[in-house]
């Protein structure tokens, strides 16, 4: 860790020792150890002359490191700019959602790594992956797709009416995002002012903000929209997942030909398995073959059935690749839906609390008031450890995911979310809509003193939201001999309408 901060120092502290650097007017910047930037001879591919390539190692605040580079060429007067994540493919992939509902959420950080894809569901806009990575903000991003889509509108009515029309449509909505609406139409048809947006920036400006939806799907987990205040902002949603073999083709960890070959021995195996009807026993331990979602390659994911005592089935399921490390456990719920919600409210007093054995399934939430620590439900998936493993997992998510240094962040943020690690290790409430989750009761049979446990009904959006509402277990028999019924029916009276017809 402190060979990354010396190699990839704050961008804030770059900033000061280039200050520092003006103000005593240095001159002599030789030694590399002393350069803010480091200067590379480079071709330039548009004259193919010398031009200079800068390149700054530095760690964005609430990213990873990066290396931001600028090409020019003092020759043609070439330039580029661009900017390349430092740090590895991440495990998983990251899917951000963010709801912009008030101007002040334009001013929310975007980091978009190049295999990012953006989308906005309102404006039918999907923006592709590129190239290059862009640290931007809400508002840079849709003034860029303004400028880029703009600037070749005039060529666009000329040669194609129709579409210029539709991306019009399209520029007018964005134009209301922005609050340009000081811009001509004459300024339009000028050469000079195309793409331009008022200096004025549009969070600061009153007028009414059409809401609309951001989100950000990218494979190698490289990319992030800022919330704000915590991890529990109501506009601001993540999720990981775990990437498919195309993906890992497309980021270059599995070759074509191995994805093939792993596609092709997979389709073999599965051909030969067998399909038994058979109860699984807790002695049985299932094989399933799949391919590794970090590198891509096959391996075997193992699973077993465990009878929780007082509680029910779980099935764990373990998955190791040997190639590249990768490690997964996951918990699901062996048994049948409960008819109601459970909701586990414990007090963590001294140590031999955090030693009791929990489980939590994929659709529970957890929360911790005292600290306002609230996990939105299906966060972390399933997990069966104890109080102090997951407390820690939590820890570890947080200090992954949340990267309160450099100068974009307030002192007073970063000692708040010290304290707020520190004080982790509080009351925490599990909310299960499927009662799948459990907390060992260390005075089991009897009730713990320490432990409260509620059920509930769920409602409707809950039953919604993990589709039981369009489940049906009871009477589905008789529906479909009623179903069938009708249609011989339906065609009995057909044939006897045809028969008066041709009689």
């Amino acid at each position: 860790m402190a060979q990354n901060e010396t190699l990839f120092p704050a961008i804030g502290s770059l900033a000061v020792k280039a200050d520092e650097a003006l103000d005593v007017h240095e001159e002599n910047t030789d030694d590399g150890e002393d350069k803010v930037v480091q200067e590379v001879t480079s071709l330039c591919m548009n004259c193919h002359k010398e031009g200079v390539t800068r390149l700054m190692l530095t760690s964005i605040p609430y990213f990873r490191e990066v290396i931001v580079m600028s090409f020019r060429c003092e020759h043609c007067g070439a330039t580029n700019n661009e900017i390349q994540s430092a740090g590895k493919i991440q495990e998983e992939g990251t899917a951000y959602t963010a709801r912009i509902l008030a101007r002040s959420d334009l001013d929310r950080q975007i980091v978009r790594s190049p295999s990012c894809e953006v989308v906005i569901p309102e404006l039918e806009l999907t923006l592709p992956p590129t190239s290059r990575g862009q640290l931007t903000t809400v508002e840079g991003l849709i003034s860029n797709v303004y400028a880029d889509l703009n600037m070749d509108q005039p060529l666009r009515r000329i040669q194609d009416p129709e579409g210029a029309a539709t991306i019009q449509g399209l520029l007018d909505r964005l134009r209301a995002i922005l609050s340009d609406e000081d811009e001509d139409e004459d300024e339009e048809q000028d050469e000079n002012k195309l793409g331009e947006v008022n200096a004025k920036k549009a969070s600061d400006k009153d007028a009414p903000l059409p809401a609309f939806t951001l989100k950000l799907d990218d494979p190698a987990g490289n990319s992030w929209i800022e919330f704000i205040g915590s991890m529990a902002d109501p506009k601001w949603n993540m999720r990981q997942y775990r990437r498919t073999l195309e993906q890992n083709v497309t980021l270059g960890l599995v070759s074509a030909d191995e994805a093939g070959a792993a596609s092709e021995n997979l389709t073999s195996i599965n051909e030969k398995d067998e399909i038994t009807t058979d109860a699984i026993t807790d002695d049985e331990v299932f094989v399933f073959h799949g391919h590794c979602s970090s590198c891509g390659h096959s391996l075997d994911t193992k699973m077993k059935k465990v009878t929780i005592p007082y509680f029910k089935d779980i099935l764990i399921m373990s998955t190791n690749c040997d190639r590249c490390g990768y490690r997964d456990n996951e918990v699901k719920s062996g048994s049948a839906i409960s008819e109601k919600g459970k909701r586990i409210a414990l007090k963590v007093e001294d140590r031999e609390d955090l030693s009791r054995d929990i489980l939590k399934s994929e659709t529970a939430g957890l929360s911790i008031p005292e600290i306002d620590l609230v996990l939105q439900h299906g966060t972390l998936g399933g997990r069966f450890t104890t109080l102090e493993g997951i407390l820690n997992q939590v820890y570890e998510e947080l200090s992954d995911k949340v990267f309160a240094q450099g100068d974009a962040s307030k002192p007073s943020d970063r000692t708040g979310f010290e304290t707020f690690l520190r004080n982790l290790k509080e009351a925490i409430i599990l909310d299960d809509p499927l009662a799948n989750s459990y907390v060992q009761n260390l005075y089991a049979p009897d009730p713990d003193p320490n432990m409260t446990i509620e059920t509930y009904d769920r409602t409707w959006e809950q039953n919604e939201e993990l589709g039981l509402n369009d489940i049906k277990v009871e009477g589905y028999e008789s529906d479909e001999k009623r179903e069938a019924g009708e249609a011989t029916k339906t065609v009995r009276d057909a044939v006897h309408d045809r028969s008066i017809s041709l009689a």
